[in-house]
């Protein structure tokens, strides 16, 4: 026996491809395998060499192809059915036929009748093939191909044709946006900047109320409960409100493009001017909806401003009637100024008072003073210094019922103080209140028309190709979808 280099792996792989030889046990498994595969039941190796031997096929050379397996399960089945005992338990026993051709050996059919075998078997799957594709064929007749006639002869036929008008709209500032700081000043120039309030049109615009006005202007609910109106499309003259905001949703569509900004609505009506009509009013109620919106803002920051600024006005004028009380109280118009005038007055009489107590001490100096001139100059001096002390009395502090004139200054510089500051409030109030006007303007909002409605001269509802096409595909899927489920429950149920 020649032995296999374990380091050469070409002589591995000759070793590998070499067909088993005759009488060995991998010849044996090989033949066991085939035999099983043809539909035989050997109990050992030597069994299905033999068995195959019988047929004409070689172990090594031959392989099993459907048609012998098919071929194989008819001659069982044919076997098992005939209860005639063999006449001869020997293989080498050779019948012949009419036509000179050997006959097979007992138990086994011949060439014929495994070819009429294996047509009869190919006429079957062929028939049940036919069958299950009628099935399909009349399956889908029914649930496809009869629901998408009656929908695109409805489309085609017995639709009203009606008319559909696009609009497009757009919220927008007064300002622009270039004011905004920050993240806001980022998204000013983009649809963003308006979202909430165009969804807020949009959510308005799909809203009952909004349904309720156009009917109350134009009469919604009775243009669709006309008589030459299908009936799938027409509204029932009994019809609910529901129903009627139902036929609302389905010929009003409203959409928000949140990158753009843009509000698309689309309007189907009967008519081209009625369809026209009804835009027009869809788009005068969403403009008072977008002056409500910004209009209570605008009033709160614009009446704040105008109650601060009447508040400082009228503290102002609160103020100037105490300064003017006060003067007219007093009968002084400024209490500096007569202050100084009391301090010239004291001065002046000071200085005299200093010259005459000059004069009596000279007199005085004198050896034989003049007792007369004496006495007359010391009664001046006297008159001069009550003077005096009268005039600061005044000023300091007042005798009986007198007030001085240091009340008087205080009194007028507190309300004159006052007075300052409420002035400065006042233009601080008058500042505030232009800014509130100027922000007022800014929270303004505008509906802008991109595209106006205009009315075709065609009608444009229903779309019947595109109706039809799409009722052949929800069929289609509607189909499978129950095909699948059907199969999978019979195969649980089955298992």
């Amino acid at each position: 026996m020649t032995q296999i280099d374990p380091s050469n792996p070409l002589a591995k792989k000759r070793a590998r491809v070499e067909p088993p030889k005759p009488g060995t046990p991998a010849y044996k498994r090989m033949a066991r395998r085939k035999a099983v595969r043809m539909g035989l039941n050997p109990s050992s190796g030597d069994e299905a060499v033999q068995m195959l031997q019988d047929r004409g096929f070689d172990v090594v050379s031959d392989r099993v192809s459907a048609l012998d397996t098919t071929a194989a399960a008819a001659n069982a089945a044919a076997k098992s059915a005939s209860n005639l005992p063999a006449k001869t338990s020997g293989s080498s026993i050779v019948t012949t036929e009419p036509d000179g051709i050997s006959a097979p050996p007992a138990g086994m059919i011949s060439e014929k009748e495994r070819r009429e075998e294996i047509a009869k078997i190919q006429k079957g799957i062929a028939k049940r093939r036919q069958r299950k594709f009628i099935l399909i064929a009349m399956r889908l007749m029914f649930f496809v191909a009869l629901p998408t006639f009656l929908t695109g002869n409805y489309f085609y036929n017995h639709a009203t044709e009606m008319y559909e008008i696009e609009t497009q709209m757009v919220i927008q500032k007064a300002d622009g946006g270039s004011g905004g700081g920050g993240l806001g000043g980022l998204l000013a120039g983009t649809g963003l900047a308006n979202s909430e309030d165009s969804t807020i049109v949009q959510g308005f615009l799909n809203s009952r109320e909004a349904m309720l006005k156009l009917n109350e202007e134009l009469g919604f609910i009775s243009h669709f409960q006309q008589e030459f109106i299908d009936d799938i499309q027409r509204l029932p003259a009994d019809a609910t409100l529901e129903d009627a905001y139902k036929k609302y949703k389905k010929f009003v569509k409203i959409g928000f493009d949140p990158t753009e900004g843009v509000i698309h609505m689309s309007v189907v009506a009967v008519d081209a001017e009625t369809g026209t009509a009804f835009s027009r009013a869809l788009i005068r109620l969403a403009e008072e909806r977008v002056d409500k919106l910004s209009a209570p803002v605008r009033e709160d920051q614009m009446r704040g401003a105008i109650q601060s600024y009447a508040d400082a006005e009228q503290n102002v004028i609160n103020a100037q009637q105490m300064v003017l009380d006060l003067q007219q109280r007093r009968g002084i118009l400024s209490a500096d100024a007569e202050i100084s005038a009391q301090m010239s007055i004291i001065a002046s009489l000071e200085v005299q008072l200093e010259n005459k107590r000059l004069s009596l001490a000279e007199i005085n100096a004198n050896a034989q003073p003049n007792t007369a001139r004496a006495n007359a100059l010391s009664a001046e001096i006297t008159r001069l210094t009550d003077r005096v002390a009268e005039l600061r009395l005044k000023l300091t502090g007042g005798a009986g019922s007198t007030i001085s004139l240091a009340r008087i200054s205080g009194e007028l510089r507190i309300a004159e103080t006052e007075l300052s500051m409420r002035q400065v409030l006042l233009q601080q109030a008058l500042t505030q209140l232009e800014t509130a006007r100027i922000e007022a303007n800014r929270q303004t909002r505008y509906l802008s028309l991109g595209v106006t409605p205009v009315a075709p001269d065609v009608p444009t509802r229903p779309r019947k190709m595109e109706n039809t096409a799409l009722a052949l595909v929800i069929f289609m899927a509607i189909y499978i979808f129950i095909s699948l489920l059907v199969s999978v429950f019979r195969e649980q149920l089955s298992a």
